[in-house]
């Protein structure tokens, strides 16, 4: 039998989901300073960097990554930050991620399968030589 999380710890981590949505980086970095875990997840395996990714947040990011998140975390879907950046059309967020170390080809569809489906040649081009 699992524990319920107390309500105060639910009321904290849907603060913390929110500030990744919304790239509020200083808060959200200072958050995860004090001790909030980087690879935090919600209810669907979104991690705090798959949401700033997915919002564009490009600096949010490379805070998050630099405290240690996973760039290559996928959700309960596959899906991984990069393929969501991609999807979305968020480049300093890709550049972002390849930067801290996120894998085109990790997740299903992966960052390489999106550009392709979507004919994005030039992100093709910017994942060959990882």
């Amino acid at each position: 039998m699992s524990e319920v999380p107390d309500s105060e710890v639910i009321e904290l981590a849907t603060k913390v989901f929110d500030l990744a949505r919304q790239g509020e980086t200083e808060a959200l970095a200072a958050y995860v300073d004090a001790g909030v875990p980087a690879n935090l997840t919600n209810d669907k395996g979104d991690t705090l960097v798959m949401l700033a990714a997915y919002h564009g947040h490009a600096a949010a990011v490379e805070a998050l990554l630099a405290r240690g998140a996973e760039p290559n975390r996928a959700n309960d879907r596959g899906q991984t930050p990069l393929a969501g950046a991609v999807f979305k059309g968020e480049d300093a967020v890709i550049r972002a991620l390849l930067a801290g170390g996120a894998d085109p080809r990790a997740g299903t569809p992966s960052a390489a399968d999106t550009a392709r489906m979507f004919g994005k040649t030039e992100l093709l081009e910017l994942f060959e030589g990882r």
